[in-house]
């Protein structure tokens, strides 16, 4: 229980969520308001479908609100929030028979934009911003599954190895390892677009 309380009062959307489990519906709203956006860019990221990012993001809160009985503060809100995000991407990547492939017309710029910084190498003559997005898009598309979650989480949600690690029923240095892979394969990808040999800036 001291666990618990740590939680709710270190996270104002752990208390929110304890409110929901009391059926305080304004709070669930509350919830809902804070996460949707950020839960649809990084569902977007993981199976490659904005559209159907929309969709699961629903289901994802659907299952928080089911869950509101047996919710008990371990982690963070947005870890646990999280983790069943992860649990429906997977299950609906296992669903599809199609290749992941990130729509056109998504330019994810919020999301990717940590991945490009402005002082990025690539040759601003050849390449403006929304094609650096664009082949970032693309290498993260490359990635294994697992590693472009690790990366998603850490980069884009900025949670810590321990955190991810809950979030994948994974360990820390596992997480650690996936990210060093994802880091290496993108570089690879974008080495081409990368100015003479300087090396493209993606913050460990």
């Amino acid at each position: 229980m001291q666990e618990f309380a740590q939680y709710s009062e270190i996270d104002p959307d752990v208390r929110l969520m304890l409110a929901v489990q009391l059926d305080d519906t304004t709070a669930f709203d509350e919830l809902v308001a804070r996460y949707e956006s950020r839960l649809i860019s990084v569902l977007a990221l993981l199976i490659g479908d904005r559209e159907q990012a929309r969709d699961l993001s629903q289901e994802v809160f659907l299952r928080v609100f089911r869950a509101r009985k047996t919710y008990q503060p371990k982690a963070r809100f947005c870890t646990w929030l999280f983790t069943i995000a992860n649990n429906v991407a997977g299950n609906a990547r296992r669903r599809r028979r199609f290749p992941y492939q990130l729509n056109p017309g998504d330019s994810g710029a919020s999301v990717i934009g940590p991945l490009v910084p402005r002082s990025t190498a690539m040759p601003s003559h050849a390449l403006d911003r929304a094609e650096e997005v664009t082949l970032v898009r693309k290498a993260i598309a490359g990635l294994s599954e697992r590693q472009r979650a690790a990366l998603v989480l850490c980069k884009f949600q900025g949670m810590s190895y321990a955190e991810i690690a809950g979030t994948m029923a994974t360990t820390p240095k596992a997480v650690k390892a996936l990210l060093a892979r994802a880091r290496d394969n993108l570089r690879i990808s974008l080495a081409p677009y990368v100015q003479d040999g300087s090396p493209l800036r993606l913050a460990k």
